[in-house]
């Protein structure tokens, strides 16, 4: 089974059957800041692979994360009860994330959209086209973190 396979399906299966209700707020959000380090740790591969050698095994692995996570409900992750808390740390999510759907809406759909294109730019192997698409999905990421995000305090 590919790793996008197997990380939708797990996400399925950790999604389904009401499962993320019986959870406690400070384990929800241990999962959503541990997907956006999956995600961090992706951008950052493909990002060294762009500036330096390319090696397009690496970025397909990349890009076949980055679509999984995008496709794999995360909004799911963002239940009422987990805009305060703290997960690995305090949670870094406006309360705005919890009450403005039709943006988050928009901002998700754009970096589900440029996830997709990235993951099949990636399989071509033109670094040309990834690094292109790579800024698109960086994009998309900002987006959602402009509005979203409460900046780092540290």
């Amino acid at each position: 089974m590919k790793l996008k396979q197997l990380v939708v399906a797990l996400t399925a299966v950790a999604l389904s059957s009401g499962a993320l209700a019986q959870v406690k707020p400070e384990q929800q959000i241990k999962w959503r800041q541990s997907v956006m380090q999956v995600q961090g740790w992706s951008m950052a591969r493909i990002k060294a692979n762009i500036e330096g050698t390319y090696n397009k095994d690496q970025v397909v692995q990349s890009a076949n994360i980055l679509q999984a996570t995008a496709n794999g409900g995360l909004g799911s992750l963002f239940p009422a009860g987990t805009e305060k808390g703290k997960g690995w740390h305090d949670t870094e999510a406006k309360p705005e994330m919890f009450t403005d759907g039709d943006k988050v809406k928009e901002v998700a759909g754009a970096f589900n959209k440029e996830a997709n294109e990235l993951a099949k730019v990636a399989a071509s192997g033109d670094a040309a086209a990834v690094k292109a698409q790579f800024g698109k999905v960086g994009q998309a990421c900002k987006g959602c973190h402009d509005k979203f995000r409460v900046e780092d305090k540290k």
